[in-house]
């Protein structure tokens, strides 16, 4: 009977451990799959986090205060609307108001492009002295010539007409000087992109048809004050250089005539920086006045 008890007794002991071990073991799953759901909430929630950082924010394209770029007009160049200078009748250059600087001098250079004016032209650009190139025709034959006509342009240089095959215009009748005039300024234009506006005889010789001619095409008639690089005893770039800077004809508003000669282009710095020691400066020719 004693033993019957023990054994049930055991036997409720052992009922109450298994349901406690039950309890526990529902305990730990219901923890496990607490900490799972946590770690996958935190996982979710970074997630979210980066999905926010990475949306793309406004950009200054999208910006409506800020202005659009490509319709922001860049400013003009200054352009000078009023002549500065005119040529009087001794084919000098003199201010036509008070006030403007009248110790200059015009730098011109006859018979381009031959052989030594973009070599030229190259010199001016550097000392930063405009000039006006005076072109022949015959010199315009060849692409080559033309290509250098084109970059003295393109340094800023103004572009003159010299006739197309350098004759005396006395010597020739008013339909030889019209189409040597003429087809030089289609030519020019042609080449450049713009129809010149300064006109010299060969020889300094014009006509009562070539002046009036000239001034129907708007183009400045010239001549000048002084010039030596023909002449034998100035053939060389010393000789040279001293006597357009020391002549005694070097006054305010002189028109130097110079030459595409091996010479002058030798010469050329030293004149420049001589003028310029005396006081004098270069006139652009673009503050010319010119014919309507």
């Amino acid at each position: 009977m004693i033993k019957k008890s023990i054994y049930t007794l055991l036997l409720g002991i052992l009922l109450i451990l298994g349901a406690c071990n039950d309890t526990m073991n529902d305990d730990d799953e219901v923890a496990e799959s607490e900490d799972a759901n946590t770690e996958e909430t935190s996982t979710d929630q970074t997630k979210k986090e980066s999905e926010v950082e990475e949306e793309p924010s406004v950009t200054e394209e999208n910006d409506d205060n800020k202005p659009d770029q490509e319709n922001i007009e860049e400013e003009p160049v200054q352009k000078i609307t009023e002549p500065l200078y005119k040529i009087d009748d001794n084919w000098s250059v003199v201010p036509i108001e008070e006030g403007t600087d009248e110790n200059v001098v015009l730098i011109t250079i006859d018979d381009a492009p031959e052989k030594y004016a973009l070599e030229m032209a190259q010199t001016l650009k550097e000392l930063e002295a405009p000039a006006i190139f005076f072109v022949n025709g015959h010199f315009l034959e060849t692409d080559e010539k033309k290509e250098q006509l084109r970059q003295i342009h393109e340094m800023g240089f103004a572009i003159g007409n010299h006739t197309y095959t350098h004759p005396n215009l006395s010597d020739i009748d008013e339909s030889e000087q019209k189409e040597e005039i003429l087809s030089l300024n289609d030519l020019i234009e042609d080449v450049v992109g713009e129809r010149p506006k300064f006109f010299r005889a060969p020889f300094g010789v014009n006509t009562d048809f070539s002046k009036e001619l000239v001034k129907s095409e708007g183009m400045l008639l010239m001549n000048w004050s002084f010039g030596y690089d023909w002449e034998k005893d100035y053939q060389s770039a010393d000789a040279l250089a001293d006597k357009m800077v020391n002549t005694e004809y070097l006054t305010d508003g002189a028109n130097l005539l110079m030459h595409d000669r091996e010479w002058t282009a030798a010469a050329l710095e030293d004149i420049v920086k001589g003028l310029r020691d005396k006081g004098y400066e270069f006139v652009d020719p673009m503050t010319l006045q010119v014919p309507e």
